[in-house]
């Protein structure tokens, strides 16, 4: 498992790195250099549902895990290609979309995934409730991760 996770600290492949500008988003949403995982998602996300409003929110830092972790995530996609779709296969399509990182590096994603309509009637972002556990009370996760990376 801790090779999986170590994975997704590697630079992102050159054939991520060609996508469309996201001069459209916010300044705060261009992808953060150091911020590998967050960047890919960003970048798949782009490139394979065309939103018209993109947000990633890396919220690790809200949860039992080192410094700097990238590992839990919520995203708001707002995209025509959800036009007509229920909200189980517009989730389905991020899903799709970002199956390697979670299948190694983030435990976990929340998803709004909202049509352009939809969005102008409602643009707000739900917030995240409070981490309740998991790994909390275990001070050894630092060094674990720590092992997995010699």
């Amino acid at each position: 498992m801790l090779p999986a996770v170590l994975r997704c600290a590697r630079p992102v492949s050159a054939s991520l790195t060609s996508s469309r500008p996201l001069a459209h988003f916010p300044p705060r949403m261009d992808p953060d250099q150091s911020r590998p995982v967050q960047r890919t998602i960003t970048t798949k996300l782009t490139e394979q549902l065309k939103p018209d409003h993109l947000e990633v929110h890396n919220e690790s830092h809200m949860h039992a895990v080192p410094a700097g972790s990238e590992s839990h995530f919520r995203v708001l996609v707002v995209s025509s290609r959800f036009q007509g779709l229920p909200l189980i296969q517009r989730h389905r399509l991020v899903n799709e979309a970002l199956k390697e990182e979670l299948s190694s590096c983030v435990h976990a994603l929340a998803i709004q995934a909202k049509t352009p309509e939809q969005w102008g009637s409602n643009p707000s972002v739900a917030q995240s409730p409070p981490c309740m556990g998991g790994s909390r009370g275990d001070h050894t996760v630092e060094e674990k991760l720590m092992a997995g990376r010699e």
